[in-house]
């Protein structure tokens, strides 16, 4: 049931990608037809977005009983009394599930249009209103109080403040104009704010703007799993060596009751900034912020200075995470990728250049999680592949909880290795439609278990460091 085309990739990351998904240990194990049928399957469900909208509550300030008991009466009036439950997850306690009413294919298309780019166009499938610095074009005469058919420019052809436009563009639903085109295209420099608020989009999610922001962090369901993985303790040292926008970072600081240290990480400014206006928003003292390169993270010898930021000795830290800058593919909805292969395959180095650090920086008998939201073998799989045979001091360990699959075939590791990675594959269920009655009719241990199955696509190995050689 693919209610937008398969996602579009440049010629050559589609030949990349073809091979990934057509290599012969796959093929041997599958047959042709089924690993086919399982990539085509892999490349709809990019474009859509995953059947659940996921929030983790912020259990530092509020138990999940009480905020659930919030977003329910906040749903209820975004939705003006459609009945859309919200669900906790038997195994992840501190997130709150809510389904995805859509695809809505009976929607009147109206001759009033907006034209917004594609990152915007995304968020609205999530639930986002649509804020002025999004839209690309409107209609010739639109203005305040009409009622706009908006539409995505997936391929960024659309020329800024355009009046028509005739290109590749994707329905996502009706909405109302806070804004007269002439105010949204203003010659006295870019507005911000609301631009067009959405009442008929093509998938309905809740809006979270401003909606309880320091009991909730949307998050998706694989990125909450990794901080359980790693299961930092109370008074621990922990290193999120990739950490902006903080959505990890302030996860662990909560798992261990914001006592210990979280050294979070990253090489831009402003994402720093973010992380540290995530963690005064959650209240979490525990963590502190630094902007730096992660892969000269490492320092060779003892420093005179009292500075506690940056490089860091051999072996200062009880737990790392790695979730390692990457291709990004696994994201949803994505309906056009637009990196070069010679982007994509950056990454591999690069992880390698960050691994290297991050084992160095373990203290022995320390773990170190690694992941990353794409759906390669050369940044997942053969990153284990290789790490296992680079660091002798390195073993895979058993996952908890392990809620997605098992790792691919490909990289040459065994059965037994595989099991113990986790790889959430969006394609392992059916794309289907969400409405208001199959919901009514739907278990809940069903719903739970197309929430941990439809989600993004998401790699995860999990390491213990036996010795300091």
């Amino acid at each position: 049931m693919s209610f937008f085309p398969k996602i579009i990739f440049q010629y050559e990351v589609e030949e990349y990608l073809t091979k990934v998904f057509r290599n012969n240990e796959l093929i041997t194990a599958l047959g042709t037809q089924e690993a086919e049928k399982k990539y085509q399957s892999l490349l709809s469900h990019l474009s859509h977005p995953p059947a659940f909208t996921t929030v983790r509550v912020n259990t530092h300030l509020a138990s999940v009983k009480h905020v659930k008991k919030l977003l329910s009466e906040e749903i209820q009036k975004q939705f003006k009394g459609l009945c859309v439950p919200v669900l906790e997850h038997p195994k992840l306690q501190d997130i709150l599930l809510i389904p995805v009413i859509g695809p809505r294919r009976d929607l009147k298309k109206h001759a009033s249009e907006v034209i917004v780019g594609a990152q915007c166009g995304y968020a609205v499938l999530r639930g986002a209103h649509v804020y002025v610095p999004g839209i690309v074009s409107t209609s010739r005469f639109v203005k305040a109080g009409d009622l706009v058919s908006v539409y995505s420019d997936i391929e960024g052809k659309c020329k800024r403040g355009a009046k028509e436009f005739d290109g590749v563009k994707v329905f996502l639903g009706n909405g109302i104009s806070e804004l007269s085109r002439s105010e949204i295209f203003s010659s006295s420099g870019p507005l911000k704010g609301l631009g067009i608020r959405m009442i008929e989009p093509v998938y309905l999610s809740p809006s979270f703007d401003n909606v309880l922001p320091s009991h909730l962090f949307l998050q998706n369901l694989p990125s909450v799993v990794v901080s359980h993985i790693l299961n930092p303790q109370p008074g621990e040292k922990i290193l999120d060596m990739c950490a902006a926008p903080g959505g990890k970072t302030t996860h662990l600081a909560a798992l261990m009751h914001d006592q210990g240290e979280v050294v979070a990480m990253d090489k831009t400014a402003n994402k720093v900034k973010k992380i540290k206006q995530n963690a005064e928003l959650l209240q979490l003292n525990c963590i502190k912020a630094f902007c730096y390169d992660g892969t000269k993270a490492l320092s060779v010898e003892k420093r005179e200075d009292k500075q506690e930021g940056p490089p860091f000795l051999p072996e200062s830290f009880d737990r790392i995470l790695l979730d390692a800058p990457c291709s990004g593919m696994g994201q949803r909805p994505n309906m056009a990728y637009s990196s070069t292969l010679k982007e994509v395959t950056s990454y591999q180095p690069l992880q390698r250049k960050l691994f290297t650090v991050a084992v160095k920086l373990l203290k022995p008998g320390g773990v170190l999680v690694y992941s990353t939201c794409t759906i390669t073998l050369s940044e997942n799989e053969e990153q284990v592949a290789w790490a296992l045979k680079t660091f002798p001091c390195l073993q895979l360990h058993p996952q908890e909880p392990h809620i997605g699959g098992e790792g691919m075939k490909g990289a040459g590791l065994s059965l037994d290795q595989l099991k113990l990675l986790q790889r959430f594959d969006p394609s392992a269920v059916t794309l289907q439609a969400m409405d208001i009655n199959s919901l009514q009719g739907s278990r809940e241990d069903d719903l739970i278990s197309l929430a941990n199955q439809d989600c993004i696509g998401f790699f995860i190995a999990k390491f213990i460091k036996s010795n300091s050689k």
